[in-house]
């Protein structure tokens, strides 16, 4: 089999700041990175990268694969058929693949997209990314995404939302939920965060959120919960959810309270910074300014702390596209003050971990497999390369080449 050797490469492993080694790919995975002289056979393919880096591929781990200029009253999920739904999603999947994203964890999704896509792509009749396949929005009646359509409308086929009232009643959904393929339940347990009210209004009681865990787990499946204030915050890590979406009130008691128990958070907080620069002025941005505020003043305390941090947005909302996933990454780095690798850090090795492949993949190293990239620049000294996919001259998954430009490297790097 030909081996791939990438020479005089910026490694920027996920863990530790760059450093010039040999990357050799071999099949599907990496057999080695070593640094100093490699010992290439015949036939394998060497390529020279003049100190562009190699890195792992990265994770949407809160992506909304069926989303398209979504907003506004509708019911979502219903705004086209099915089947161009679906089409919308594999067009995303691959968008997200293409700038990068060699993994996605589904924030929500109808149609049972995911696990559709997910199956696709394992039987080859798909190209797409590693799939941590997410499930409806479960909550009650009357939740911010059970009120974009009125009642009289009487909508039958629900898509995206699934409600479920009573503890009984949302283990039933979870069920549901996992017998359609999901791996992670998505449930609103409060407004907020660009739905509608505030997070002090709980769309689900403490006891629905505490059996959507329990039933999830029964079924050997994790939880994600929108949340949008302390408290809510507080109790959904309590209950074991495996991702906090959002976290807005996120304070130095929820920095313990998930240090200690491992949760997940996911600010995302370009969609709101995207709002507020789109139609500032207006109820909707001005209620997300200070929650943005105080999210962008304490992340770079939780990132300190050690809290386990994920990228990933609510891309393919109005105003928010699809394939702009980097313009999340750079926010952090230059509005929040993160450093760039601890944010690579979020989009490679944390997001891996969340997704249980953390012993497979989000880390450059023997054994792993060879998702990977290869950039034109160093993203930890420039967020920004990382926007223009023409910089990406590499996309592997799996050792399988989705892009390579490599053989067209004789210019310099930047």
């Amino acid at each position: 089999m030909t081996r791939l050797i990438l020479t005089d490469a910026n490694v920027l492993d996920g863990e530790n700041p760059g450093r010039r080694a040999t990357v050799v790919v071999n099949g599907e995975r990496i057999e080695a990175v070593c640094e100093g002289v490699f010992d290439a056979r015949p036939g394998d393919r060497v390529v020279a990268l003049g100190g562009r880096t190699v890195m792992p591929g990265m994770v949407q781990a809160h992506f909304h694969a069926s989303y398209w200029d979504a907003g506004g009253v509708r019911p979502l999920g219903l705004e086209v058929p099915p089947s161009q739904t679906v089409l919308r999603a594999a067009a995303n999947f691959r968008k997200a693949l293409g700038c990068g994203f060699t993994a996605t964890i589904g924030g929500g999704c109808p149609h049972a997209i995911d696990p559709a896509m997910k199956a696709a792509i394992a039987e080859g009749s798909a190209i797409g990314p590693r799939i941590m396949a997410g499930s409806r929005d479960i909550s009650s009646t009357g939740h911010s995404g059970d009120m974009s359509y009125p009642a009289y409308m009487e909508i039958g086929a629900r898509g995206g939302v699934h409600i479920a009232d009573g503890p009984g009643e949302v283990r039933k959904a979870v069920r549901m939920e996992s017998k359609d393929g999901a791996e992670i339940v998505k449930l609103f347990a409060t407004r907020g965060h660009g739905t509608g009210g505030t997070g002090a209004e709980w769309d689900m009681s403490r006891d629905e959120i505490s059996a959507a865990v329990e039933a999830a787990t029964e079924r050997g499946i994790k939880t994600r919960a929108h949340v949008a204030s302390r408290d809510a915050v507080l109790f959904c890590i309590d209950a074991g959810v495996h991702i906090i979406d959002h976290g807005d009130g996120f304070d130095e008691a929820c920095i313990d309270r998930i240090l200690t128990r491992g949760a997940y958070l996911t600010p995302s907080l370009y969609f709101p910074w995207r709002m507020m620069q789109i139609a500032p002025g207006i109820p909707y941005t001005d209620a997300m300014k200070p929650e943005f505020e105080a999210m962008a003043r304490i992340l770079p305390i939780a990132n300190q702390a050690g809290v386990k941090l994920l990228t990933g947005d609510d891309f393919g909302a109005r105003g928010v596209d699809h394939g702009t996933y980097a313009e999340e990454l750079i926010l952090y780095v230059e509005k929040c003050g993160i450093p760039a690798l601890d944010v690579i850090r979020w989009a490679t090795r944390n997001g891996a971990e969340a997704m249980g492949m953390g012993d497979s993949t989000g880390t450059i190293a023997a054994g792993k497999l060879a998702d990977l990239l290869v950039v034109d620049g160093d993203p930890s000294a420039d967020i920004t390369v990382l926007r223009d996919k023409a910089n990406l001259h590499a996309i592997l998954l799996g050792g399988a080449a989705i892009k390579d430009e490599l053989d067209q490297l004789a210019r310099p790097a930047h």
